[in-house]
């Protein structure tokens, strides 16, 4: 005879294969079968935590993976690890972590006490809107001719596989 908590452990097992099977599905398969047409990405000009400007055109013949987020975010706080994890592996890579609507300070001490890389800020959301940003993690992917390629909504645990596809594909 089967107990109840047999069947409520099985439940939650098909569940955990659905939503992985639904997240591949969504960052792997989706965008294959999806072939838009490439628009040019916005120009952006942001200040950097680190006291430098970033500019977009800058880095044109490059791959450039912009990461919107904000402190308050709970999905931004699990997915930032993985986006700096693949920065720090890739060193070539252009990830720039987008700090969106904060004032500096509040973006400055998230970057340093979770210790994030290239930080560039947005505190009026200038770049969000420019790139149709309306919820938090937004990765942006734009490819080696400026144009933008890919944009990710929300929590991929696979966000390293993604970027480490994107950065093949769209670098020529």
């Amino acid at each position: 005879m089967n107990s109840p908590r047999r069947w409520i452990a099985r439940g939650i097992d098909v569940l955990a294969v659905l939503v992985v099977i639904g997240a591949i599905f969504q960052f792997v398969v989706l965008p294959r079968l999806v072939a838009a047409k490439p628009v040019p990405a916005p120009p952006v000009h942001l200040a950097q935590l680190d006291g430098g400007r970033f500019a977009l055109d800058a880095h044109r013949g490059q791959v450039v993976f912009l990461d919107f987020w904000a402190s308050w975010c709970g999905p931004c706080k699990a997915s930032l690890p993985l986006v700096e994890h693949y920065a720090h592996a890739h060193p070539g890579a252009q990830v720039i972590a987008v700090n969106v609507g904060e004032p500096e300070e509040a973006a400055r001490g998230y970057a340093v006490t979770h210790g994030l890389g290239r930080v560039a800020l947005d505190p009026d959301s200038i770049a969000a809107s420019a790139f149709g940003v309306s919820a938090f993690p937004t990765m942006v992917v734009i490819d080696a001719g400026g144009h933008v390629r890919a944009k990710w909504v929300g929590f991929n645990p696979a966000i390293e596989l993604a970027m480490a596809d994107a950065s093949q594909r769209y670098a020529q």
